[in-house]
């Protein structure tokens, strides 16, 4: 998922009603669902401090995220 992030991707997420995070969707640059992506990625990437979000906005790679990636053949 960090890959995919570091290449521009984006989480969306969904809160219910008591305000926690339900739902987290992991979205490729080019409008791609990722599958295989569920809230306890989500919840270990975030708590390591991986990915971030300002304002309610789609959570995205941090500088922290950039580090601890490796590099693949298929970045760009």
């Amino acid at each position: 998922m960090l890959h995919v992030l570091a290449q521009g991707g984006m989480i969306r997420h969904r809160r219910g009603e008591a305000g926690h995070i339900v739902e987290a969707l992991c979205f490729t640059r080019d409008g791609h669902v990722l599958a295989n992506t569920g809230l306890s990625l989500f919840n270990r990437l975030r708590r390591r401090g991986f990915i971030g979000s300002l304002n309610g906005a789609p959570y995205r790679i941090t500088q922290a995220g950039l580090r601890a990636v490796r590099a693949q053949l298929d970045n760009r």
